[in-house]
């Protein structure tokens, strides 16, 4: 058999929508067969069906095969002094270049959609540079997990800063998806940026960072996000909505839950600051919600206090690779969500 014919048939069985397509067609010509009704003006309802599922040559070549079709049993039916037959091939004609039409429809609008979806997912990568893998007496390692391409780029963030008042760290996720959620991450981090430096306080930094995510969101709008500040032997959190981070001190574990909950970004958030040591080797990490809201296939969601204790084996890379493995793991290789993780560790 030559190489062409071979590709065409490995295209054959690759292809639902070609698969879909002639498997109709096949249908149709089977019940056309037994003269019982006259189905060929329908032949072409198989492109039709290919042009939900597949490109459009190839809902070309369906529609071609079901015309050609229509014309020949109706040729061979009818003989040429017959009209029926030739109006039905011509209505099945009109109908397979409309399935045509449809499926070069889809496909420039989802072309359009990938390159919206690259030209975010390049914006947002650029926006979570690497952070350094240490400052002052915090070591530092960071991952971001993509989702699966059906799933639109969001606006997970993270960042670190030196400042005069220690090592302060955001870590944040914009509620909603695309291309707008990333314009709103960037805003917040150059908020953070430049508050980081400025602000007293932990508090006041997140409340001037709510200001600013007020000004730039309607007011369904909102990000969680928890801001932290590294100071000797304490960290001092202030939590606006946001999941809370895990502190690892050798075997014990402890989730550090804010004494009150506070309001996201945007929504006013005057988040209450806690304090809690923070011992030479302990390690805490942030996380955004993709982390414990993956679901495997019952519909489980990823038991974060399972593997918490894993976090103090090994460096802070292989510790987050570690982690990252056990989460596609549960969740089956891939996630729904993105999510971004911030692995740190007092050293002295």
């Amino acid at each position: 058999m030559p190489p062409s014919t071979l590709g065409r048939l490995g295209l054959l069985a690759r292809d639902r929508g070609l698969q879909a397509g002639f498997g109709v067609l096949a249908l149709l010509v089977v019940g056309d067969l037994r003269r019982d009704l006259l189905l060929t003006a329908t032949y072409s309802a198989s492109a039709i069906v290919a042009s939900m599922l597949t490109t459009a040559r190839r809902t070309t070549a369906v529609a071609v095969a079901s015309v050609a079709l229509a014309f020949l049993i109706g040729y061979v039916d009818d003989g040429p002094a017959g009209a029926e037959w030739a109006l039905r091939g011509w209505l099945g004609a009109a109908l397979g270049v409309l399935a045509v039409i449809s499926a070069v429809v889809r496909d420039r609008r989802e072309e359009r959609l990938r390159r919206m979806t690259v030209i975010a997912a390049t914006a947002q990568q650029a926006l979570l540079s690497s952070i350094p893998s240490r400052l002052a007496d915090v070591e530092l390692a960071a991952r971001y997990v993509s989702a699966t391409t059906a799933a639109q780029v969001g606006g997970d963030l993270y960042e670190v800063s030196s400042t005069p008042y220690g090592v302060r760290m955001i870590v944040g996720d914009v509620k909603g998806k695309g291309i707008e959620a990333v314009q709103v991450a960037a805003s917040v981090l150059s908020a953070f940026r430049h508050a980081a430096v400025t602000e007293s306080d932990v508090g006041a930094v997140a409340r001037s960072l709510d200001a600013a995510v007020g000004r730039m969101v309607s007011d369904e709008d909102f990000v969680t996000a928890i801001v932290a500040e590294f100071a000797h032997d304490r960290i001092t959190l202030a939590n606006c909505g946001h999941p809370s981070p895990v502190l690892v001190a050798g075997r014990r574990i402890e989730s550090l839950d804010p004494s009150e909950h506070t309001l996201p970004l945007g929504l006013g958030a005057d988040p209450v600051l806690s304090t809690h040591p923070w011992p030479e080797g302990a390690r805490m990490l942030l996380y955004t919600d993709g982390l414990i809201e993956a679901r495997d296939r019952r519909g489980r969601f990823f038991p974060l206090d399972d593997h918490a204790e894993e976090l103090a084996d090994g460096s802070l890379d292989q510790a987050l690779d570690h982690l990252v493995d056990q989460l596609l793991l549960h969740a089956g290789t891939h996630v729904d969500d993105d999510l971004a993780l911030v692995l740190t560790e007092h050293h002295v």
